[in-house]
């Protein structure tokens, strides 16, 4: 399925009557699944397009969320190690909704990260925490990476 990133070229496999892509950033093949793809495009976006540098990239970070684990899609950190930003990812069939951003504000309440982006691969909502007002300010793009911005 077409998504609202540039066209990026992959590496799929076809086993046991099941597509894998191979993920960078874990080093592996896994299994693609419409979300997968949503999240593998946003990675190769990120670091392409916006200048994030992959090691600073992680996929399926877990976190205790109301004593139940939690993965979060793609967490970005900054280069102190302390997190920049936090991806949702959803399937291109799935809408976003305000469900969709609460789960990443959520989890922003133990990362605590400057910037929220929730995507379905079609659209896309980025938003920037404002620590002092307590409040989200939606952006109309993603940042670009800074090296000097925390």
């Amino acid at each position: 399925m077409q998504l609202d990133f540039p066209k990026y070229q992959f590496n799929i496999k076809k086993k046991n009557e099941k597509l894998y892509i191979f993920d960078k950033l874990r080093k592996k093949n896994v299994r693609l699944t419409p979300e997968e793809w949503v999240r593998q495009n946003v990675i190769r976006f990120l670091s392409q397009e916006k200048k994030y540098p992959e090691s600073l990239i992680a996929t399926e970070i877990s976190l205790t969320l109301n004593k139940q684990k939690k993965r979060a899609d793609i967490v970005i950190y900054a280069i102190d190690r302390s997190v920049k930003m936090i991806v949702e990812c959803k399937a291109p069939s799935v809408e976003i909704t305000q469900n969709s951003f609460e789960q990443a504000a959520r989890y922003n309440m133990q990362f605590g990260a400057k910037y929220l982006l929730v995507t379905n691969g079609v659209k896309h909502f980025c938003c920037l925490f404002d620590f002092e007002t307590d409040n989200y300010i939606f952006l109309n793009d993603i940042p670009e990476y800074s090296i000097t911005e925390k």
